[in-house]
C-alpha cells in the first residue's frame, strides 16, 4: 500500500450530513462533500491487509484494496478501471449500498472501518466528471437476439454485460423510464434521477434497445416474446408488498409504499402526471397529513424522509420486531454483516422533528370517517419467548391521516408473464432456477435479481445480472463464456 502505516494515523471520516432543517428543505443529495485531498487521506487507511475480507463481504468480489491503493497514488483512471471491472454502476452503489464490505473489514475488528463506500463513488463521480466514462459499444454482434424483461440494476446490469458479449438486447420496461427502484424507489435525496437517467442514456448509446410502458404477459404475449428472442432473462423484481388484512384496510388514505414513493420522483422530475404509474391515478402526498409508515426497513424510511420534505404535519414509524441492539450478538460475529441498531438519516430527521420509532408494534385496525383513514389502533408485542405475543391492556389508538405500508415483498408479481411462461416457482414464491445456469424451468428463460433471490440490495441485484449475463452467453454460444464469473464467498451478505 502506499502508506503502510495510514491506518495508525488517521481515523475515519466519511461526509457530513447537512443539518435536518437544510436538507429537509430540497430533495438534492444531503452531504457535504470531501476534498480530493481527504479522500485520498481516507484510502491510506487501508492496511494491506493479507486477506482481505472486504471483498469477500461484498457480492460483487470488488477489487477494493486495489483501487484503495490507486486512489492514494493519484492513479485516478486506473483505479476506475479497477471499480468498473466488477461493478457495472458504482454511482448507484456508492450512493444507496449499505456496504456489507465495510462490515468485513479487517480493520473493522477494532477500530472504525475504512471508508470503503466512500472511496467508491468518489471514483465514478470524478470518472464522469473527467469525462473518463463514454459508450462502449461491442466491436462485433454475434447475430444473437436477448429480451431482458425489467430494466432495474439486474436487468440492466444484465444487459450490459451480454451487450459487450456482442448480442442484441432488448429491454422491456413496464413504466416510462428504465431503473425500477433506482428511478421510482429510491428518493432523490439519497440518488438523484439524472444520475441514473445518465447511465441508461449510455447503456442506449452502446447499442442496447429499451421499450417503455410494456408490460410482457399484458401489453404483448410471452408467445410474441419468445418467438422473436434466442434467449429470454426475466429481472421483474419482487415487486408484490406483503399487505396487512386488519379491518379498515380498504379506507382511502392507507396505501402501499411503492404507491407513494414513485410519486413524488415523478414530481421531482418535473412531470405534470405525478399519479401516472397509481393503478387508479391517484395522487398520494403527506403535505398537512399526519402520517404513520407502517415497517421499518429501507423502504419505511424513505416513506419517513419523503413525507418530511412533502411537509408533513407529523410522521411516526411502527416496526413489528423488537429494538436491535447496540452492538454485535454473540451469535453475529465478524466478518458477517453486523445485525445492530441503525439510524438512517431520514429516522434522525424524524426524531428531530419530534417522530419516533415504536418497536414490537403490530396495527390492528384502521379507523376512519367518510371512507377516509383517520387513526389506527395497534397493540404492543412480547418477543421475550422468540415469537410475537400480544400484551394484554396494551391497545392503543393514533391519530393518522395517511398510512404507508412499508413491511416488504413476497416475491415477483403475478401479473400474466410468469403463468404464461409456465416456470417452476419455489417455496418462496420466487422463480426457481439452476444453480449453476440460472435457468428456469423453461428452456431457453433465465431469471435473476429480486424475482429470483427475494427483495435485497442494489449490489446483489447487480452481482445477479453479471452472473446470469455469463450463464445466457454461455447457452448461446455453446461455449464457456469468456465474460467475468463473480465471485461470492458463501458467507457474502
Amino acid at each position: 500500500m502506499g502508506d503502510p502505516t495510514g491506518f495508525m494515523k488517521h481515523t475515519r471520516a466519511v461526509p457530513k450530513l447537512l443539518p435536518v432543517d437544510e436538507r429537509l428543505a430540497h430533495h438534492e443529495e444531503h452531504y457535504e462533500e470531501l476534498t480530493e485531498e481527504q479522500v485520498k487521506t481516507q484510502a491510506s487507511r487501508c492496511m494491506d491487509c493479507g486477506v482481505p475480507f472486504c471483498m469477500t463481504g461484498c457480492p460483487l468480489g470488488n477489487l477494493i484494496p486495489d483501487w484503495n491503493d490507486l486512489i492514494f497514488r493519484g492513479r485516478w483512471q486506473e483505479a476506475l478501471q479497477a471499480l468498473h471491472a466488477t461493478n457495472n454502476f458504482p454511482e448507484f452503489t456508492g450512493r444507496v449500498c449499505p456496504a456489507p464490505c465495510e462490515n468485513s473489514c479487517v480493520l473493522g475488528i477494532n477500530e472504525p472501518a475504512v471508508a470503503i463506500k466512500l472511496h467508491e463513488v468518489s471514483i465514478v463521480d470524478k470518472g464522469f466528471a473527467m469525462g473518463w466514462i463514454k459508450p462502449e459499444p461491442p466491436p462485433v454482434r454475434s447475430g444473437k437476439k436477448v429480451a431482458v424483461i425489467g430494466g432495474g440494476p439486474a436487468g440492466l446490469a444484465c444487459a450490459q454485460q451480454l451487450n459487450r458479449a456482442g448480442h442484441q438486447v432488448t429491454v422491456f420496461e413496464k413504466n416510462d423510464r428504465a431503473g425500477g427502484l433506482l428511478m421510482y424507489g429510491i428518493p432523490h435525496y439519497k440518488l438523484r434521477k439524472e444520475k441514473v437517467q445518465r447511465r441508461i442514456d449510455l447503456l442506449a448509446a452502446e447499442g442496447i434497445e429499451f421499450r417503455y410502458n410494456i408490460t410482457v404477459g399484458v401489453t404483448i404475449t410471452w408467445d410474441q416474446i419468445k418467438s422473436q428472442y434466442d434467449a429470454v432473462v426475466i429481472s421483474t423484481g419482487a415487486e408484490h408488498a406483503r399487505d396487512l388484512a386488519i379491518p379498515g384496510r380498504e379506507l382511502d388514505g392507507v396505501h402501499f409504499a411503492m404507491e407513494f414513493l414513485p410519486q413524488s420522483n415523478r414530481n421531482n422530475w418535473g412531470d405534470e402526471d405525478v399519479a401516472a404509474l397509481h393503478p387508479k391515478k391517484q395522487k398520494i402526498w403527506a403535505d398537512g397529513k399526519q402520517v404513520i409508515v407502517i415497517g421499518g426497513g429501507d423502504t419505511g424510511s424513505d416513506c419517513i424522509g419523503t413525507s418530511l420534505r412533502q411537509g408533513a404535519v407529523s410522521v411516526t414509524n411502527f416496526e413489528l420486531l423488537p429494538e436491535p441492539a447496540g452492538k454485535r450478538p454473540g451469535n453475529n460475529p465478524w466478518p458477517q454483516w453486523a445485525r445492530i441498531k441503525r439510524v438512517s438519516s431520514s429516522v434522525e430527521e424524524m426524531t428531530a422533528k419530534g417522530g419516533d420509532v415504536h418497536y414490537s408494534l403490530a396495527t390492528k385496525k384502521f379507523t376512519g370517517k367518510d371512507g377516509k383513514v383517520t387513526g389506527l389502533t395497534t397493540v404492543k408485542l412480547d418477543w421475550s419467548k422468540g415469537k410475537p405475543e400480544e400484551v394484554p391492556g396494551s391497545e392503543q389508538d393514533w391519530p393518522c391521516e395517511l398510512a404507508l405500508l412499508a413491511m416488504g415483498f413476497l416475491g415477483p408479481r403475478k401479473n400474466g408473464l410468469l403463468e404464461q411462461v409456465g416456470c417452476a416457482i419455489d417455496e418462496r414464491g420466487n422463480i426457481k432456477t439452476d444453480g449453476e445456469t440460472r435457468m428456469t424451468s423453461v428452456p431457453g428463460v433465465f431469471a435473476a435479481g429480486d424475482a429470483r433471490r427475494g427483495q435485497s440490495l442494489i449490489v446483489w441485484a447487480i452481482s445477479e445480472g453479471r452472473e446470469v449475463a455469463r450463464c445466457v452467453d454461455s447457452f448461446l454460444t455453446k461455449q464457456e463464456s469468456l465474460l467475468p464469473r463473480v465471485r461470492i464467498e458463501a458467507f457474502a451478505y
